[in-house]
């Protein structure tokens, strides 16, 4: 089981791939432990009472269901944020990751 677990939330869970593949590749080089995913936000629930995550972070897409997850979230150590829109449009894997593993102090 990975140290860290992020899960990237977008409308279908398919545009977020090739930044979970960058934000992988990354982390691999920084030689950090991460389970890193990507789901639809219809599948989020369902992995937050499946999963122990560490960060759910929000696909500007889908930006407008931050305070629907921060509800859902608030009794929990999961750490919530939406991802840059120019980060994420240019694939920025590495700056998403540091972003996420700065919420956690690491």
């Amino acid at each position: 089981m990975a140290d860290t677990t992020i899960m990237l939330v977008c409308a279908s869970g398919m545009s977020t791939s090739l930044l979970v593949s960058k934000m992988k590749k990354a982390a691999e080089d920084k030689g950090v432990d991460a389970e890193i995913f990507a789901v639809s936000a219809s599948d989020a629930d369902n992995n937050l009472a499946n999963k122990n995550i560490d960060v759910l972070m929000l696909g500007p897409q889908v930006k407008y269901m931050e305070k629907e997850f921060a509800a859902k979230l608030a009794d929990s150590p999961t750490k919530l944020a939406v991802i840059n829109m120019q980060d994420y449009g240019m694939m920025k894997g590495e700056k998403v990751l540091n972003e996420a593993l700065t919420m956690l102090g690491q």
